[in-house]
């Protein structure tokens, strides 16, 4: 009889790491979909951040003129940073390219001086460049407004296109996500039905018999996100510093952060509300249907 107390606490303890780690599990797979949404998301805008457009000059602009219009870009929130290129640059870099100075041929410097500007990623797309090119097009002293407009469009069609496929894999992964952990939940209950109908025939409220399952599932849920956030920012560690990614940062604090708030709001609001459900089903069937369920 003495050593009955540690077979059920053996089999308690083992019921418990069983649910934790299959939480642990799923959450970290939830991890990876939330980390590669963020990434996702940062890639678009770096793309659209390297989007340039140029303004070309008029030979005669003032410089008044074109204080004005630098002083304009220096404020507008659809600029992310500015080069001027003179007349005197863009025939040095043409001279480079041809390996040869065309004003020599032509006698005289026929390229125009330009503002080249780099747009904040939020106004890289078609209909706020047609704005954009509107409103500078106005200036005195601007000659023309240049912006691949097809390679942007291309640009954002395929960004649209795989942040498509990401919300709709993330959904997807949301909804396995709360089955797989309510499932898992479900089957720790599934052996305590009889205890929790015993509570109930002697007069236990819902509260005071859901109160110990629900705390358990809390505690549960907490150290599954727990280990599964440690697993998924150990795992994106080794990837960024062992093998690198120029483009983006999987380890940014603000994805990290996203990351884990994610995993430990899915696994203790998961968690809780499996547990609560499951334990109302069995406070709701009769004593003798327990043995057919």
């Amino acid at each position: 009889m003495a050593k009955q107390p540690k077979v059920r606490t053996s089999k308690f303890f083992n019921s418990n790491l069983t649910t934790t780690l299959s939480i642990a599990m799923v959450l970290f797979l939830v991890g990876i979909i939330t980390t590669l949404t963020l990434v996702a998301k940062q890639t678009s805008d770096y793309i659209k951040s390297n989007i340039s457009f140029t303004i070309v000059l008029e030979d005669s602009i003032a410089n008044p003129d074109l204080q004005v219009l630098q002083n304009r870009l220096k404020t507008a929130p659809y600029v992310k940073s500015t080069k001027f290129i003179s007349k005197e640059r863009a025939m040095s870099e043409l001279s480079d390219e041809l390996g040869e100075m065309p004003e020599d041929v032509i006698g005289y410097n026929p390229l125009l001086a330009s503002i080249e500007v780099n747009a904040s990623a939020e106004y890289a797309n078609a209909g706020s460049m047609d704005n954009i090119k509107k409103e500078l097009s106005a200036y005195d002293g601007v000659h023309e407004v240049i912006y691949q407009e097809n390679m942007m469009e291309d640009v954002n069609k395929n960004i649209n296109l795989i942040s498509l496929f990401l919300a709709g894999v993330s959904l997807l992964m949301l909804i396995v996500s709360i089955g797989l952990i309510n499932n898992t939940i479900r089957l720790q209950l599934y052996s305590k039905r009889f205890t929790i109908n015993t509570m109930r025939l002697v007069g236990a409220t819902a509260w005071f018999i859901r109160k110990p399952f629900l705390a358990r599932s809390l505690l549960n849920g907490l150290v599954a996100a727990l280990l599964s956030s440690a697993l998924l920012e150990g795992l994106l560690y080794y990837l960024q510093y062992y093998y690198g990614f120029p483009l983006f940062n999987l380890v940014a604090p603000l994805n990290v952060a996203i990351t884990v708030g994610v995993i430990f709001v899915l696994g203790i609001i998961i968690s809780l509300f499996s547990s609560m459900f499951a334990v109302g089903k069995y406070l709701r069937i009769k004593t003798n249907d327990l043995y057919y369920i």
